[in-house]
């Protein structure tokens, strides 16, 4: 089954995404073969703001536990979030 990871920044917290850039893209290649697109939000003006990630292959609980340890959620990034069931058509 594919999930989709909306992970929603805090409020003017763009240096305390960047400052864990590095750590969350080593992060994201541990999974790398289970990810059907990955990303960042972006604001208006083309600044940071969120994540989208799209799992494949991984269940619910694995992909939980992979955002528990996930760099940014350490650092306390995300205001919010939430995984929903997905399914790609195209």
């Amino acid at each position: 089954m594919q999930f989709a990871a909306i992970c929603i920044d805090k409020e003017n917290s763009e240096n305390l995404r960047l400052e864990n850039r590095g750590d969350h893209l080593a992060h994201l290649k541990k999974v790398k073969d289970n990810f059907l697109l990955a990303g960042p939000f972006l604001t208006d003006d083309g600044h940071m703001c969120g994540s989208l990630l799209v799992f494949d292959g991984l269940t619910l609980e694995e992909i939980n536990t992979w955002l528990k340890e996930d760099p940014y959620a350490k650092a306390g990034l995300f205001r919010s979030v939430e995984v929903k069931p997905f399914k790609k058509v195209l």
